[in-house]
């Protein structure tokens, strides 16, 4: 049985916690998988779900050291069903962040309901620094709670959106003090928990089928250039440069 997704359900809540500490929790497949369990099961038995990560991060991202990393440590269309299963679910979800949520793992923070991030984390995507463009529906997320010019600029730039920046920028619900995110996650998961699960079910669904229209196609663009992109030497050459902690020299090949 996997370790690297922690499931605790209090009553109606289900907290699912991502757990590769070491790595600050870096989602490889088996990971993705675990979480998608997870959901499912919450989503059917639960009537709320809290998703966060272990010690200091709520993820890193994809895991680029792992034994596949220069092909895929993810396969990328299953993750975007189970991001699509978090927008899916009938129940409220909610993100508590702290550290990074970044890359892929910023997918699976934005693609809950409810983002509650500690004052001292951040959003980031930076799959340009490794030759890669956004994914995981990023592409869409970002842009509908943003907007193109913030979405542009977060994909280009590859920099950290801090809590308070995200938070002015619609792609955070709320920041709690230090620490105090995930208190603050369950306890709002509880209140949710209390209402009408019918009522909040559709209202969810009415918002998200207004507001992300072309998350399917964002997910069909990704695919589709993340391949081209993996195949690419500026890829290789991205992810040697992250393992060995040296500036990237691209060449466009």
């Amino acid at each position: 049985m996997s370790t690297s997704v922690l499931t605790e359900v209090s009553g109606d809540v289900t907290t699912v916690t991502i757990n590769r500490p070491e790595s600050l929790n870096a989602l490889n497949q088996e990971t993705f998988q675990a979480i998608g369990a997870a959901v499912a099961e919450a989503a059917a038995n639960s009537r709320a779900l809290v998703l966060t990560g272990s010690d200091r991060a709520f993820s890193s991202g994809a895991d680029l050291r792992g034994e596949a990393a220069t092909d895929a440590s993810i396969d990328l269309a299953g993750a975007n069903d189970i991001i699509r299963s978090i927008i899916d679910a009938p129940i409220p979800t909610l993100a508590a962040v702290s550290g990074p949520a970044a890359g892929i793992g910023c997918s699976l923070a934005l693609a809950c309901d409810y983002v509650v991030m500690s004052e001292e984390s951040y959003l980031m995507l930076p799959f340009t620094k490794i030759g890669l463009m956004p994914d995981g529906g990023a592409t869409a997320l970002v842009a509908a709670s943003a907007g193109r010019h913030r979405a542009l600029r977060m994909a280009l730039t590859a920099e950290k959106l801090h809590a308070a920046d995200a938070y002015a920028w619609g792609l955070a619900s709320e920041v709690a003090s230090a620490g105090e995110q995930l208190n603050r996650a369950k306890e709002l998961a509880a209140q949710f928990a209390q209402g009408a699960p019918q009522a909040l079910a559709a209202s969810k669904q009415a918002i998200n089928e207004s507001s992300l229209t072309s998350l399917d196609d964002a997910f069909d663009r990704e695919v589709d250039g993340q391949a081209g992109l993996r195949a690419s030497r500026d890829f290789s050459e991205g992810v040697a440069a992250f393992v060995g902690k040296r500036a990237p020299k691209f060449t466009g090949e």
